[in-house]
């Protein structure tokens, strides 16, 4: 059952591409300068070509035709081929006897066949062919009425009766004759299968648009047709296509450097239309999902596919790559120019796909760096893929600076990879600070603030280029050519990427200085009430040389209670309000023990040592992770500005 659903899987997709196939071709025709060519030609005479009004409604009788394949169901869709490999296969068995009868009038012998060799081997090369031909018609159209299928049997059946020639000639017409009429009422007898499945289509989706809505029948036409697919196979169709054309027409072998124009070349011409556009952009989707997949699986193994992130599907790149096709103009430029400018898309598309990269690896990283993991081959695992997206997105500026002129937009472009390099390098050196403190076998002071720095330090860098990047978009709308796609992606990306991040830092940075006074105004146990209050701190079951007392009495480190400030404004035991009022040290006037009781073992007490640094350097990370809430979750952020920029370069 599953190879079926598999194989129907195939079918859904596979007969559905060249209605899209003739889409294409139907979009690329110009009827217009067709007619101009054929009026300067010979075939003008031709009645045929005299009806240019005739060939514009089959034009779009042909874009009709096209749609009804590409939505027919399955079932018909699978019966039609069959009928269209049908009439091939009776085509083909038709040409076999012309071809035999020809052959025949060629040698001029009329004797009996068995007296001749050739004339032997021909004959039996031809009813070999014809029983073959009779057999898969049969095959394909599921009956034993093989009789219906062998009209091109007369000529061979007259030729073994010692039929003349030239009578043979006159058989093998009215085969063809009967062949053609067994066609004709054959479409006639299913002249109404077309309107029956038409006005069934229109009830049901009447249906469907009253009790779900619109909505629901996009999204079901959206899932039946499997459209992201179905573009793909388009697409890479189109592109096999072209590719095979270049290589046939070519003897010399082709440079490194030909191969890189011939692929960008190939490209520009496989999305000169909405349609192929379209296959380009799921293309591009399915690309950046599967190299997104294999990051995943690289870092966690099969583990990875147990909790599937959402985030990471692909899709952010292939409407990067929609957006600014359609913000460019890219399908109404020149296959040359096209191909320059595709280059630059796809860099910001394969700058999209390494940021998406470093948000799956950075929080495993971090985690891993932050666990007692000994494994060295995870630790392998994960430091190489950061090398790699600190290589090369910097690797990839370069190598874009060796083809454009440095200026303004290019630096923009390229500050995407930048600030990718700059944030993995951030990430390794909380890792290596991590994995330090794991060799010292005690934790690093302020490890926090460090995580906080170095988190701020790319963000407020991230932020500068948001920033740079609305002064700049905001000065060419002024003063250059104002449009409304332009104003509102500078709205977006003004509200997002400026806006939210400047409101969302300095939130974070008020946190932060709050919770540093609450710390500065709660009073410090002394060395008295610490061994009369002989426990571990709450939060990371460490013991405590020092510690601060809140006013409910309880007692923590100063370091991990600021740290759950920076979350919450709560006790962490009794979840009492944390006031800023200084309060004296003799507040306390119930010993702790009252609150909390004291642990006269000290063996218990140290039970907690086993996991005290996991949940400390956990407790690290996780806050460390969300002292900035500045994270990438606007992917309009490259969309936004390669827009603006590649607006004004077109």
């Amino acid at each position: 059952m599953l190879v079926k659903d598999k194989l129907e899987a195939v079918l859904n997709v596979g007969l559905r591409v060249p209605s899209i196939m003739l889409l294409e071709v139907l979009y690329r025709w110009d009827v217009s300068s067709f007619f101009q060519k054929i009026q300067r030609s010979s075939l003008n005479n031709n009645p045929l070509f005299q009806y240019k009004y005739l060939a514009l409604y089959l034009h779009y009788v042909g874009y009709i035709l096209s749609l009804v394949l590409l939505t027919l169901p399955r079932q018909h869709l699978v019966k039609l081929y069959l009928y269209v490999l049908t009439a091939l296969l009776l085509f083909a068995g038709h040409q076999v006897s012309r071809d035999y009868v020809r052959s025949e009038l060629d040698s001029g012998y009329e004797g009996p066949l068995y007296l001749e060799a050739l004339s032997m081997n021909r004959f039996s090369t031809a009813l070999i062919a014809q029983l073959v031909v009779c057999t898969l018609c049969s095959c394909v159209m599921q009956t034993k009425r093989i009789w219906l299928f062998s009209a091109h049997l007369l000529p061979l059946v007259a030729r073994l009766c010692l039929v003349p020639l030239e009578t043979i000639v006159f058989i093998n017409r009215f085969a063809m004759i009967f062949t053609g009429l067994e066609v004709i009422y054959f479409l006639a007898s299913n002249l109404l299968v077309p309107y029956n499945l038409a006005k069934t289509a229109y009830r049901e989706l009447v249906q469907v648009v009253e009790v779900y809505g619109l909505l629901a029948l996009g999204m079901s036409l959206w899932n039946q047709l499997v459209l992201p697919v179905l573009f793909m196979c388009f697409w890479l169709v189109l592109f096999a296509l072209q590719i095979y054309t270049y290589f046939s027409s070519r003897d010399k072998p082709t440079s490194r450097e030909r191969l890189l124009f011939l692929f960008l070349t190939s490209i520009a011409e496989c999305c000169s239309t909405p349609y192929s556009l379209l296959g380009l952009v799921f293309t591009v989707s399915f690309v950046a999902l599967g190299v997104l997949t294999l990051c995943k699986f690289y870092l966690q193994g099969y583990r990875a596919f147990m909790n599937d992130n959402t985030m990471h599907r692909g899709m952010t790149e292939g409407i990067t790559l929609l957006i600014l096709a359609v913000q460019t103009g890219l399908i109404e430029l020149q296959v040359i120019h096209r191909a320059f400018l595709l280059s630059i898309i796809l860099f910001i598309v394969v700058a999209s796909i390494l940021q998406s990269m470093l948000e799956i690896a950075d929080p495993i990283v971090l985690a891993l760096g932050a666990s007692r993991d000994k494994s060295l081959w995870k630790h392998f695992r994960a430091v190489s893929l950061c090398l790699f997206l600190l290589v090369f997105p910097a690797y990839m500026a370069y190598m874009i600076c060796q083809f454009f002129h440095m200026d303004f937009w290019l630096l923009i472009i390229i500050s995407s990879s930048i600030l990718t390099s700059l944030q993995v390098l951030g990430t390794l050196l909380i890792y290596i600070l991590f994995m330090v403190e794991e060799v010292r076998k005690e934790p690093v002071q302020n490890m926090d603030d460090v995580i906080y720095y170095v988190n701020g330090t790319y963000r407020l860098l991230e932020f500068l280029v948001a920033l740079v990047v609305v002064a700049y978009g905001v000065s060419e709308t002024v003063f250059g050519e104002w449009t409304v796609m332009g104003s509102t992606i500078i709205f977006i990306h003004s509200y997002y990427n400026v806006w939210l991040r400047a409101q969302l830092g300095w939130q974070s940075f008020l946190m932060r200085r709050d919770a540093v006074n609450k710390i500065k105004s709660l009073p410090t146990a002394s060395d008295l009430q610490l061994e009369q209050y002989n426990d571990i701190c709450a939060i990371c079951y460490q013991d405590m040389k020092s510690a601060v007392i809140t006013p409910c009495s309880h007692f923590f480190h100063a370091g991990c209670l600021k740290k759950w400030l920076y979350v919450q404004e709560t006790c962490p035991l009794c979840h009492k309000q944390l006031k800023s009022q200084s309060q004296p040290a003799n507040a306390t006037a119930a010993p702790a023990q009252d609150i909390l009781p004291a642990n006269p073992n000290p063996a218990e007490a140290g039970q907690g040592e086993l996991v005290a640094n996991v949940r400390l350097r956990h407790d690290r990370l996780t806050v460390g992770l969300s002292l900035l809430p500045l994270s990438n979750t606007f992917p309009l952020t490259n969309v936004s500005i390669c827009c603006l920029l590649l607006k004004v370069w077109s």
